[in-house]
């Protein structure tokens, strides 16, 4: 028997800055730098919500991010 529970379906930004272990700036800085076209889309950040698509191409990029810090 299988008792995990499946995916969920969207993530609020708290719970991906948590799930990637960075701080919401650093989430919102990811997102401005790699995701958004412009500025003016950045307004929306804070009621954001993320898919599972998502959060794995921000994992992706804070893993290069660290790899090339080190």
């Amino acid at each position: 028997m299988n008792l995990t529970r499946p995916p969920r379906g969207h993530y609020t930004e708290t719970e991906v800055a948590r799930l990637l272990e960075v701080s919401l700036e650093e989430l919102r800085e990811l997102v401005r730098h790699h995701i958004l076209e412009s500025d003016e889309h950045s307004e929306n950040l804070a009621i954001t919500c993320y898919q599972p698509a998502d959060v794995l191409l921000l994992r992706l990029l804070v893993g290069n991010r660290k790899a090339a810090a080190a």
